[in-house]
């Protein structure tokens, strides 16, 4: 891998992930942008302990722009994007509308209310465009191009993770208009929190629970059960196992597991990181295929999904495992699951598949 660093017109860093050497890196940035105004802050609810994150400077970001005007595509013929070069294999840029920044200011007023807590949204935002290619996927991409993605999510987990007030480091993928994606050019997101997220709280509590009442670790108790019962497995490899969990909260939910705990991307061996690209591309490309009726010709219909790396956060880490939840909204061709009353509300989950069918169907539309 070879990594380029440059920077854009308003000072955001941009980096540059190369298979090989390129012929040319680092043209400038002739945009005449202003430096970014970060507002960000984070309130705790005095209710739940979890943290919210207040942006308001972010409903000014790009929203659903044409193909022609896409700011993720390479400049090129006169028109400028976020990539200033006329091609790139993997970049990731600091977002231009983040939720968090290091810069954001302290907030005012409420010093110590204890019901009233906030703290500036200290923190880091990235981009990272999968391909130059508007038109493509991730699930279209090759093995090699997949492993220089993992290559950037690693690079960036260390790195991230190194900065001061960083808790926790999450790289995700939201794909499809359906999620709520606003731009449609192959991309996922790095966010660097300053708090460990309501979900590893919750996960991080689970585990400990667990090692008090077995004296053993959750995830490798879990990761045991799933691979010794088939009903729920949907794909194994020497390295990584992917199954249905047990308790799904959505239709089609697949959890991705390196067979040796790990806390976080930079603690993977070369073996596992090789062998990543192929299982994931292939359940990429079987979630792509679960709502085609078999036999049916033609290439099957997007499934909008949302791909979200588990890491470990900085405190309170130890017993936890890196893995991937890969999921979809779409619990039929044309029907969607919705979060209603129910889970918005009380975020109490209703699934309306079986785990085990699901997993059933996931076997069945394997390449």
């Amino acid at each position: 891998m070879i990594r380029t660093t440059s920077k854009l017109a308003d000072g955001r860093e941009l980096i540059y992930f190369d298979s090989d050497v390129p012929a040319h890196r680092g043209t400038a940035d002739l945009r005449p942008l202003e430096a970014p105004a970060n507002r960000s802050e984070i309130r705790r609810d005095a209710v739940t302990g979890a943290w919210v994150t207040v942006a308001a400077h972010r409903q000014a970001r790009t929203y659903q722009p044409p193909a022609d005007e896409c700011p993720l595509c390479p400049s090129r013929d006169g028109r400028f994007s976020e990539i200033p070069d006329a091609d790139y294999q993997v970049a990731v840029f600091e977002n231009r509308f983040p939720s968090l920044a290091a810069d954001s200011p302290a907030p005012e007023g409420a010093a110590g209310d204890p019901l009233r807590t906030a703290l500036a949204g200290t923190g880091r935002c990235e981009v990272v465009c999968f391909t130059s290619d508007h038109q493509s996927s991730f699930a279209a991409l090759d093995e090699a191009h997949a492993r220089l993605v993992l290559d950037a999510w690693t690079d960036r987990t260390a790195e991230l993770s190194a900065l001061p007030g960083v808790e926790q480091v999450y790289c995700f993928e939201n794909r499809g208009a359906e999620i709520g994606v606003t731009l449609a050019h192959p991309h996922g997101q790095i966010y660097a929190f300053p708090f460990a997220t309501p979900r590893t709280a919750r996960m991080v509590e689970q585990a400990a629970k667990h090692r008090a009442a077995t004296g053993r670790n959750l995830f490798e108790d879990l990761l045991d059960a799933e691979r010794g019962d088939p009903r729920r497995t949907v794909l194994t490899g020497r390295h990584w196992t992917a199954f249905v969990p047990f308790a799904a909260r959505w239709p089609y939910e697949v959890h991705l597991y390196p067979n040796r705990r790990v806390g976080d991307l930079t603690q993977l061996t070369e073996a596992e990181r090789a062998e990543f690209p192929g299982v994931y591309l292939e359940l990429l490309r079987r979630f792509d295929r679960l709502f085609t009726a078999p036999g049916a010709g033609g290439p099957a219909a997007p499934t909008p999904y949302i791909s979200a790396w588990h890491q470990a956060p900085a405190t309170n880490g130890a017993e936890l495992a890196l893995h991937l939840e890969l999921f979809t909204v779409r619990r039929t061709a044309d029907k969607l699951k919705y979060l209603a009353g129910v889970e918005s509300g009380m975020d109490a989950f209703v699934n309306d598949v079986s785990p085990e069918t699901a997993a059933e169907r996931l076997r069945e539309v394997a390449s």
